[in-house]
């Protein structure tokens, strides 16, 4: 006869979370006696961590010989002074029996606890020694100067309004630069035109033709009559503004020329491209110099200074790269970017410089590169175009139409606005793709994906009172 078989129960399969949280609870049921609520603090447990913490502190500070004047509500005690800057007679000891007090000042008097030394500035008393009446003040929070916060306050700026709609491209509006004596600005658009505008009107001067692809990139010389134009065709072409013809082209570069700049004090021109170079072109030679190779990607954004570094580029790969112009050298490579960093900004009057990517809007010193800080507000979207006036006001435009403004002291953004498509454009052609501050800085100038440039200027009624700062000092401040 075969053995009686016993049906053994299934055990139910539990998680590593549910099986700690049970031998939790019952290391509870067995070891704690009192259930539901908490144990009590150990008052000698937090008085010795505290009189360790003041002693790790201020083991170092010795007291001061001379007696000062005797608060009302203490008993005798000795103090110990906290060396602060500020008058000598902060600087204090009670000499007495019972017990150690430390004194910190200037600061906000509790009540009853009120002295007031020669200056007329108070001071408080912060027990060592552990009495009923300063349980309260057990904490590191009593040890501390309260330190209000060091970011700079934003200047206060108009708004910025739409003031002009100009229309006649055939295409995305890609660039924009102006002419040195702020008469007049040029556009470079998908159409593969070059049209000068008046400022003053808005009125059409002038239409270049002579690329065969989209002009991604304009300057203007302020040392001859010549404009410069680059585009997708891989063609930068110097055009003569007297005869508005091209009299130079620059070839060499193996793929679309997406950014273009001119050096302020050489006969210099930059470019970069989709091929991960930007190439130094001697202006009337059209010779290449230096081909400035180290981008991994396309090199979307550059722009020049009279001092090192003199070329500075922003590119697909999230790296910012300064460059020696005398040896055609990589000096420093900033990999704060975790996007591409497609538009750079140089204030006009310090030295330093903004550098705007989907991740984040940074701001960077030079010569050295040094990290300043982020602006305190993030578009999310792909930033296009970026430029700064001497005022201090900083444009951002996106992919997706929006058009920031911020305080380049303090990086708040002050202003935030969408741009309206024309009629009959599609909701996504919103883009931003150029944006350029006339010679004045009190215009402003974006190219758009609606084939529209449109220009902007300060709101000349508002006030501090009816456009107030809604700013709030950032609680912690990122170093990268």
């Amino acid at each position: 006869m075969p053995g009686q078989t016993t049906e053994v129960e299934p055990i139910e399969p539990q998680s590593l979370k549910k099986l700690s949280i049970k031998s939790l609870k019952r290391a509870l049921d067995l070891f704690f006696p009192v259930h539901a609520q908490f144990p009590p603090p150990d008052a000698e447990a937090k008085k010795i961590r505290l009189s360790h913490k003041m002693k790790v502190a201020f083991g170092g500070v010795e007291p001061v010989s001379q007696p000062p004047r005797r608060p009302e509500q203490t008993g005798t005690s000795t103090a110990l002074a906290l060396p602060l800057p500020g008058p000598e007679g902060s600087k204090s000891v009670q000499k007495g029996v019972a017990e150690n007090a430390l004194v910190v000042g200037p600061t906000l008097q509790p009540k009853g606890l009120n002295s007031i030394g020669p200056s007329g500035k108070s001071t408080t008393v912060i027990p060592a020694s552990g009495s009923s009446s300063y349980e309260r003040n057990y904490s590191t929070s009593a040890l501390m100067e309260r330190i209000p916060s060091r970011w700079p306050r934003p200047e206060w700026h108009a708004p910025w309004k739409n003031y002009r709609v100009i229309q006649g491209h055939l295409g995305w509006v890609r660039s924009v630069a102006f002419d040195p004596s702020n008469e007049w600005f040029c556009t470079g658009s998908a159409d593969r035109t070059i049209k000068i505008w008046d400022v003053a009107t808005g009125v059409l001067k002038l239409t270049l033709t002579g690329h065969i692809e989209q002009v991604r990139g304009l300057a203007v010389s302020n040392r001859h009559t010549y404009m410069f134009s680059a585009g997708d065709d891989k063609q930068v072409k110097c055009w003569d503004l007297e005869q508005n013809k091209v009299i130079r082209s620059y070839h060499g570069h193996l793929s679309g020329v997406y950014c273009l700049a001119l050096h302020p004090t050489l006969d210099v021109l930059l470019t970069g491209g989709r091929d991960s170079v930007c190439r130094v072109w001697d202006i009337r030679t059209k010779m290449q110099i230096f081909a400035l190779s180290g981008h991994e990607s396309t090199v979307c954004s550059v722009f020049t200074r009279p001092t090192d570094p003199q070329v500075v580029t922003g590119s697909h790969d999230t790296t910012i790269k300064f460059w020696d112009l005398r040896y055609g050298k990589t000096m420093a490579t900033l990999t704060h970017h975790k996007k591409s960093v497609r538009a750079m900004a140089l204030h006009p009057k310090e030295n330093a410089f903004a550098s705007a990517s989907a991740d984040n809007t940074k701001k960077f010193s030079l010569p050295k590169g040094e990290f300043c800080h982020n602006m305190l507000s993030q578009q999310k979207t792909i930033i296009n175009a970026m430029a700064v006036n001497e005022d201090g006001v900083m444009v951002t435009g996106g992919d997706n139409g929006s058009i920031w403004f911020w305080d380049w002291k303090s990086g708040h953004s002050f202003q935030q606005s969408e741009t309206i498509v024309q009629p009959g454009s599609l909701e996504s052609e919103a883009g931003i793709y150029a944006a350029c501050y006339d010679q004045t800085g009190s215009r402003l100038v974006t190219c758009e994906a609606d084939k529209t440039i449109k220009m902007w200027k300060e709101d000349e009624n508002a006030t501090p009172e009816t456009h107030p700062v809604n700013f709030k000092p950032p609680k912690d401040i990122r170093r990268f």
